[in-house]
């Protein structure tokens, strides 16, 4: 997996793939400020404040990598990836609305996803998403992981105006390293 202090660059056609720095914050803003991207997150939409902070917060987390636009350097959306037991890696990605079906988040994840597998030693990649959320699953099922299961009501992140949980699903997905690395 990733160094601590290793920075990581990697290229594809369109885009790089590198740590945050604390000024990617007006970037951050633009899309996680926005209510459709944050939809399936466990949070609200961004303040510009937040974003500053978080900026700043995720350029000393080094599971958090962000996704930018060769071209332009713009800062357009995030991959998570955290390490797991038993040579396993779990990945998340967030990207701005604006630069959605152009076909961006699947180039950074097939990149990362193939990072891991050639250069790291993970043997299994999974991922959780609503499964109301059909972009991210469609986009896993693009990247061809397999749906592993379907959780009831295992989750919540917010809650209604009497302060009972509001309950979703969650679908697991993963794909395993089929190289023999």
């Amino acid at each position: 997996m990733i160094d601590n202090e290793q920075v990581l660059m990697i290229e594809t056609n369109r885009l790089f793939i590198r740590n945050f720095h604390p000024n990617d914050w007006e970037d951050l803003y633009d899309y996680l400020s926005q209510p459709e991207t944050v939809a399936y997150e466990p949070y609200e939409p961004f303040s510009l404040n937040e974003a500053k902070h978080e900026a700043q917060r995720r350029s000393n987390d080094t599971n958090f990598y962000a996704v930018c636009l060769k071209e332009s350097g713009k800062l357009i959306g995030n991959i998570y990836l955290a390490k797991q037991d038993f040579n396993s890696a779990e990945i998340g990605f967030v990207f701005n609305s604006l630069f959605g079906s152009m076909g961006y988040a699947t180039e950074a994840a097939k990149a990362m996803i193939d990072k891991l597998f050639s250069e790291d030693d993970v043997h299994r990649i999974f991922a959780e998403c609503n499964p109301e959320n059909e972009k991210s699953w469609k986009l896993l099922e693009r990247l061809n992981f397999k749906r592993e299961g379907h959780l009831k009501q295992n989750i919540y992140f917010k809650q209604d105006q009497k302060e009972n949980p509001i309950w979703q699903d969650t679908y697991i997905y993963a794909i395993l390293n089929e190289t023999g690395t």
